[in-house]
């Protein structure tokens, strides 16, 4: 989860220079410098159409932050249970069935082997379709159910988090936005700097908590089915 954490960093230090950079472009400390036909530096105004088309680029980074976050999650879960080959019988029931859904789904004949439970689950993991994972389509309610797909928690601290219930917002316009169904300076007009701010910092400590409790989920071992284990 190491890397997971320095790249969701990295990625949060990205948003954070971008609403830097918005904020001065509103409040009018930031301004656009062209040169002349002498070569001297000519300050132009920054045209309002312009400004709602930068705003709108905002979700595209938010809604960025937060796929990229999530996928990247849920294959350290992988790599953690390939990493150690622990045996499918030894998997707790909402693992087993991910693995046998995606068995199915890669298997021409649409049946399970009967030797599955014997294959290592390295091998199995190798074969994710990592590529879907999420696309296009993170909210909370899918970080939700993929919480309760794998078994770890999504309780967040409401006061500083919302539980995500913004993300629908984010993920709605990155959507608009990616598939031309509104322009963006439609959309950043329609969006003010102070709700985007307010969205921006709700969604990165709602993903912060949300890989803490991945984290503590590998910790301790609870992608295992603890029946299957001997008295410690």
């Amino acid at each position: 989860m190491q890397t997971v954490f320095e790249e969701f960093h990295t990625r949060v230090q990205e948003v954070n220079q971008y609403f830097v950079f918005l904020e001065g472009l509103i409040q009018e400390t930031t301004k656009l410098a062209m040169s002349g036909d002498q070569g001297e530096q000519k300050i132009t105004p920054i045209g309002s159409n312009l400004s709602y088309i930068l705003t709108a680029n905002a979700f595209l980074l938010l809604y960025n932050l937060v796929e990229s976050t999530m996928r990247n999650a849920i294959v350290a879960i992988w790599a953690e249970i390939g990493s150690k080959k622990i045996s499918f019988d030894f998997l707790r029931t909402e693992i087993k069935e991910i693995v046998i859904q995606d068995f199915k789904k890669r298997s021409h004949n649409h049946v399970v082997h009967s030797k599955l439970k014997d294959i290592s689950l390295d091998i199995m993991t190798a074969e994710l379709n990592i590529e879907k994972l999420f696309s296009g389509s993170v909210n909370r309610e899918e970080i939700t159910k993929t919480a309760r797909e794998y078994g770890f928690s999504f309780k967040t601290d409401y006061s500083t988090t919302k539980h995500g219930e913004h993300l629908e917002e984010i993920r709605d316009n990155r959507n608009s936005l990616a598939h031309g169904n509104e322009s963006f300076a439609k959309i950043g007009k329609d969006a003010s700097f102070e709700n985007l701010l307010k969205l921006k910092e709700e969604v990165i400590e709602y993903l912060q908590q949300i890989l803490q409790n991945i984290q503590e989920y590998l910790e301790n071992e609870e992608y295992l089915d603890k029946s299957t284990l001997g008295p410690p």
